[in-house]
């Protein structure tokens, strides 16, 4: 089968050329060590000189796929380079039996976990198995379902609302009080609440709480009447779950990850940890992702922001109910591809079975 492409920024690589960038890239990758073309000739086989090797190469620099940080060096992948090897040269490495047991024994030990400590779970095992920074976002709850409500006093003028969402997820909320409330109010409120927005989402009981509540509040008592006022008058607040963090990031061990050679300087690892430490922004790139379907790959400057210019995403989505979450891996572009993806996407596939029962 002819090797021939059609590359992403609209060259056409010959067969040659397709050979000796997989090479390169391969070597790369294996080595962290840039390719030189006497390694590439033995090595990969290719049928032709050291000399040929080289001035294929050479053609790949001129189109954008490989440079050179000295003269005399070997040959290193660009962003383009392995955008064209994921894309068209790649052939995905199916996970050992071991490798699968692993991921197994990990993610579905205990099916009664709740949707956050098994999400952590998977990265924890996705950082392990791939030698990556295992990553996820919990999913977007604006169309989640309240499925019932409680309300704890905690103090004279301060009660606790916890919610729990249908899909698992249990999110709280502290509630100030004008004064002290009577337990048979805040059990006579609880029921009022569960009773008039259990069932609904999160957007339609902000954009309509009001409403569902004032006939409840006329009918009952002073404090009874006060606290629903307040339920009434906060319901864009109590119940906007951006303003909870819903979105959090969750990470696996950056350990794995700073053991790579792309961070074996102290400049290098102190920008690894800053990366680690920008939660908000891990947040919003997550976030924007969309998964057609399967697994997206963002490589280097493909990345929206430039502090992940030199990593690369490999996510796949997970479901919750109708919600959806992101989970998958960050690592340095210089990334087995093969292994990785077949990695991410096996484990978002056992975490989409585990949450779909």
């Amino acid at each position: 089968m002819s090797l021939r492409k059609s590359d992403p920024i609209g060259q056409e690589l010959s067969d040659r050329e397709c050979q000796v960038l997989e090479a390169v890239v391969r070597t790369y990758v294996d080595s962290a060590e840039p390719a030189g073309s006497q390694t590439l000739a033995r090595r990969f086989e290719l049928g032709v000189s050291p000399a040929t090797v080289r001035n294929t190469m050479s053609d790949l620099e001129t189109k954008g796929y490989l440079f050179h940080r000295h003269a005399s060096a070997g040959r290193i992948p660009t962003d383009h380079a392995y955008r064209f090897y994921v894309n068209q040269i790649m052939r995905p490495l199916p996970l050992t039996e071991t490798e699968q047991k692993r991921l197994i024994r990990e993610i579905e030990i205990d099916r009664s976990l709740v949707v956050d400590r098994l999400v952590r779970r998977a990265i924890r095992a996705l950082s392990l198995l791939s030698q990556e920074l295992g990553v996820a976002i919990a999913p977007g709850l604006d169309k989640a379902i309240l499925e019932r409500l409680e309300l704890i006093q905690v103090s004279t003028d301060k009660i606790l609302m916890v919610m729990t969402i249908r899909s698992g997820f249990v999110r709280t909320v502290y509630v100030d009080l004008p004064g002290e409330v009577w337990a048979d109010v805040l059990t006579s409120v609880t029921q009022v609440l569960n009773e008039r927005l259990g069932g609904l989402t999160l957007r339609e009981i902000r954009d309509t709480l009001p409403d569902r509540l004032r006939d409840a509040a006329l009918a009952d008592g002073h404090q009874t009447h006060e606290l629903l006022n307040i339920f009434m008058q906060s319901s864009s607040e109590l119940f906007d779950w951006s303003s909870l963090k819903a979105r959090e990031v969750q990470l696996g061990q950056t350990s794995v990850l700073a053991a790579q050679p792309e961070f074996n300087s102290g400049e290098q690892l102190k920008g690894l940890i800053e990366l680690t430490e920008q939660r908000d922004l891990l947040a919003r790139v997550l976030g924007n992702r969309e998964h057609t379907g399967g697994l997206q790959i963002t490589i280097g400057n493909e990345n929206a922001a430039e502090a992940l210019s030199d990593f690369t995403l490999v996510t796949a989505e997970y479901r919750v109910g109708q919600l959806k979450g992101v989970i998958g891996v960050i690592g340095p572009t210089r990334m087995p591809y093969e292994k990785v993806i077949a990695i991410v996407d096996y484990t978002s596939t056992l975490v989409n079975n585990v949450l779909g029962l």
